[in-house]
């Protein structure tokens, strides 16, 4: 049965959530969709545990030295896109070190990533909540938001992002805006659980709307001549993703950080990223998806809730352009998500999903993950534990995690749980 690093060179020193897309209610998606599991096209996985010349990959050492690129590779240009080379330079500033936060509970970081290429200049800010308890450094939690650092806490220090945004009058945002986000970032709990917390805007790095590529950090990257990426050439996410490499290897510097216990998490079209995130850059730990979805750790081919062609219709940028051949034809992918779950192996993975959020299909998350079990079965890991997907609110797994939340497309403060006691579970804490 057939289951059918960025090269880009860094100069590098140191100094001293836009408006979430929800899906609508079943009753009211668009024409097309599907929701129904008895017409979900029968379908075959390409097998991860395969290589392009057919041959099978028996152990760890084949599958990490040979097949892992390999399938890496594949994403790279068939969904993603490849990071091209360039002289970029990165430089990290650190704005503000305030040991105050959170009624004295917390020290505030704020750094920011200065990115220059081709004469010109990028800037992104992470903001960084650390707890005073610690005796020394500490585990930490990283995901992009999609309305601004200040809309993840009602923390009055954090300044207002004026960059674009999908939130506010003319797309810049106000002090309106500010923790109208937090309830999905809970800075407290983690802090209290001894955890560290970080985030940036996605927009800083790239905008989340069509521009052409003009503006964001893609400039950078280009060739003389060239105005937007090539065909096998990052979109958006890639973008994002590289960012989140670079905020990695600003906490390598940190000393107030365990740079070898960061787990990279995302929600929706960040919950991609945070996957890809992982996939592409070794070093983060854990790896935690939130209502991913098409593109994220929903099977392809299964072409249940948002579909290839719906996903690279409403967001072509997300993408490479080669992404775009398989609209309507999921079954000529190379690849499939469960093969993107398997490129952490053996690192721990959590996928989530929601009973209304059917446009994220959570049947196809979950199967991803069932489907990735192979994988990390070749390192003595063991998987999900379960065949079938588990009741609501049932967690479930061991270096593969699954949980189907009661609600609807979101990040709640059950959410977060899981993920801290999994943290807890895999960094032994």
């Amino acid at each position: 049965m057939f289951y059918p690093k960025s090269s880009a060179r860094f100069l590098f020193s140191t100094t001293a959530l836009a408006l979430m897309t929800i899906p609508p209610s079943a009753e009211a998606q668009p024409q097309g969709f599907n929701n129904d599991e008895a017409r979900v096209p029968a379908y075959t996985l390409p097998d991860p545990l395969v290589d392009l010349a057919g041959k099978p990959v028996a152990d760890a050492a084949a599958w990490q030295n040979h097949r892992r690129p390999e399938v890496l590779r594949l994403f790279e240009d068939h969904v993603f896109g490849r990071t091209p080379s360039a002289d970029v330079g990165v430089r990290f500033e650190l704005t503000e070190s305030d040991d105050g936060a959170y009624n004295g509970r917390a020290t505030r970081k704020q750094v920011r990533m200065h990115f220059t290429g081709r004469g010109q200049n990028v800037a992104a800010d992470v903001l960084i909540y650390l707890p005073n308890q610690a005796k020394g450094p500490v585990p930490l939690f990283v995901g992009l938001n999609f309305n601004g650092n200040h809309t993840t806490t009602h923390d009055p220090d954090v300044p207002v992002n004026q960059n674009w945004m999908r939130r506010g009058e003319n797309h810049r945002s106000n002090e309106e805006q500010r923790g109208t986000s937090a309830s999905r970032w809970p800075f407290e709990d983690a802090i209290a659980r001894g955890y560290g917390v970080a985030t940036i805007y996605c927009g800083d790095l790239d905008p989340d709307f069509d521009d052409g590529f003009q503006n964001g950090i893609h400039p950078l990257f280009y060739r003389d001549g060239q105005t937007q990426p090539a065909t096998q050439e990052w979109g958006t996410i890639g973008a994002w993703v590289w960012g989140l490499s670079r905020a990695m290897d600003y906490f390598e510097t940190d000393a107030d950080i365990a740079h070898d216990q960061v787990a990279v998490l995302g929600h929706s079209r960040l919950g991609k990223s945070s996957l890809w995130a992982g996939a592409s850059d070794e070093r983060f730990a854990i790896v935690i998806s939130n209502n991913s979805g098409c593109g994220g750790a929903a099977l392809a081919r299964r072409r249940f809730g948002e579909t290839v062609q719906r996903i690279n219709t409403s967001f072509p940028h997300w993408f490479n352009d080669a992404h775009q051949q398989y609209n309507e034809n999921e079954a000529s992918l190379p690849v499939d998500q469960h093969m993107l779950i398997a490129l952490m192996a053996p690192r721990p993975v959590y996928i989530a999903s929601a009973t209304e959020d059917l446009w994220a299909d959570p049947r196809g998350e979950f199967l991803s993950g069932k489907h990735a079990e192979q994988v990390y079965a070749l390192f003595g890991k063991a998987g999900l534990g379960v065949n079938d997907q588990p009741a609501p609110d049932h967690p479930v797994g061991d270096f593969i995690g699954y949980h189907l939340r009661t609600g609807k497309h979101n990040v709640t403060p059950y959410d977060w749980t899981q993920y801290l006691n999994f943290a807890d579970r895999h960094f032994g804490r």
